[in-house]
């Protein structure tokens, strides 16, 4: 086929189909789908914020009882020398 066999294919087929019918119900549909996701999203975003306050919160209380930026005591004592 070349191209204008195509357009001519194409435009038989445009003109043939009717008007594209939308269920009656269709707006109500989307309407409780989108709610529904909304509600997902919101949910999942305040999930997350608190789960990122309790790993904040876990890290603190970490820090200030292991103090990792202290250096630990020394295990042994230096040698004595020059007496």
């Amino acid at each position: 086929m070349n191209r204008q066999e195509r357009e001519a294919a194409a435009r038989r087929i445009m003109e043939r189909a009717g008007p594209a019918t939308v269920p009656p119900d269709l707006y109500a549909q989307v309407l409780r789908r989108g709610g529904r996701l909304l509600r997902r999203r919101v949910l999942a975003r305040r999930v997350a914020a608190l789960l990122l306050l309790a790993a904040v919160v876990a890290f603190t209380v970490w820090a200030l009882t292991a103090r990792p930026w202290v250096e630990p005591p020394s295990r042994t004592t230096p040698p004595l020398t020059g007496w």
